[in-house]
């Protein structure tokens, strides 16, 4: 499978009782479609996955199913502690008709890198469809290191790796001695390194609310190598990826950015709580410079060589 362009791992809405908004769920899917997204994640980290029972989460792959109705490929986050339940969640994902797996480290348990193989292998010899690896030791306390990617590598299946690890040195290792892996962009601050490195997709947590303006950068810099235009947009976007990626509230920041636009974010399910004024401001000013800056940078381009 081949990953390309902007993919979203699409929030989960919730009611003040912490019920799933259904309805605000398919309005965010189709609000992500209309505006061009070339792909969706459904139960990543966006999408508080680890906030959901596990009838909850394969409930939803089978939603999302329906309301894509194959208008776009989407990607299943199967992530657990155990590898029994990522392996029961990879296959629930397939029944349910996933193009793609996003398979992450189990957290807590700090695995080496043999049994960090052994449970990805294992994994995919269950499941059997593409994956792409989502490498955030922030998260996990784990990263896929060098050992681990030489291990998985005699399998088809490893295909594409999300780095979210926020390290440079990442990028270089990943596109140096691994160019089979597609790399895909996975820290929000950092997609203009990324692209200027070989990635031609990018996990884009912000296209959920800035879906035209991901959109932009991309186009610039995949489609068209305008590396030029790609430095404009990526620094007027720096700001807004900056208070997403380092205020300290992800998902409650995707959320209010959703509401912002009058599409459904919903409150967050404990342990989170909603955001305070404060960074509500910071990031409301934010988004309003980001998306004011791109449209001029995009407007200013000429048309047949810059329409999104």
């Amino acid at each position: 499978m081949r990953f390309e362009g902007i993919y979203a791992p699409v929030v989960t809405p919730f009611m003040d009782d912490y019920s799933i908004d259904h309805q605000g769920y398919a309005r965010c899917i189709d609000h992500l479609i209309e505006r061009g997204v070339h792909g969706i994640v459904v139960g990543g980290t966006t999408g508080e996955n680890y906030a959901l029972s596990q009838q909850e989460r394969i409930d939803q792959f089978h939603e999302a199913h329906r309301l894509i109705d194959g208008r776009v490929p989407w990607v299943a986050g199967v992530n657990d502690i155990r590898t029994e339940e990522v392996s029961a969640f990879g296959v629930a994902a397939r029944e349910a008709g996933a193009d793609a797996l996003l398979l992450a480290v189990p957290p807590y348990s700090l695995p080496t890198a043999k049994e960090l193989a052994l449970h990805a292998l294992k994994v995919d010899r269950e499941v059997d469809l593409p994956i792409m690896l989502y490498n955030y030791p922030g998260r996990s306390g784990t990263e896929f290191g060098e050992e681990f990617l030489q291990r998985v590598g005699g399998s088809r299946n490893f295909c594409a790796i999300k780095e979210s690890s926020g390290q440079l040195e990442r990028i270089h290792l990943l596109a140096r001695e691994f160019p089979h892996l597609q790399l895909s962009c996975g820290a929000d601050d950092q997609a203009l390194e990324f692209f200027v490195w070989g990635a031609r997709s990018w996990v884009c947590a912000a296209a959920n609310f800035i879906p035209e303006e991901s959109i932009a950068l991309y186009e610039a810099c995949v489609q068209r190598q305008d590396f030029a235009t790609g430095r404009r947009i990526m620094k007027a976007l720096l700001p807004l990826m900056t208070v997403l990626e380092r205020g300290g509230k992800f998902v409650q920041c995707v959320k209010y950015s959703l509401e912002l636009q009058g599409l459904p974010g919903g409150t967050v399910r404990l342990p989170l709580r909603p955001m305070k004024k404060e960074l509500k401001r910071s990031l409301r000013e934010a988004l309003e410079t980001a998306r004011s800056s791109v449209r001029r940078i995009v407007e200013s381009q000429p048309k047949e060589t810059f329409d999104v």
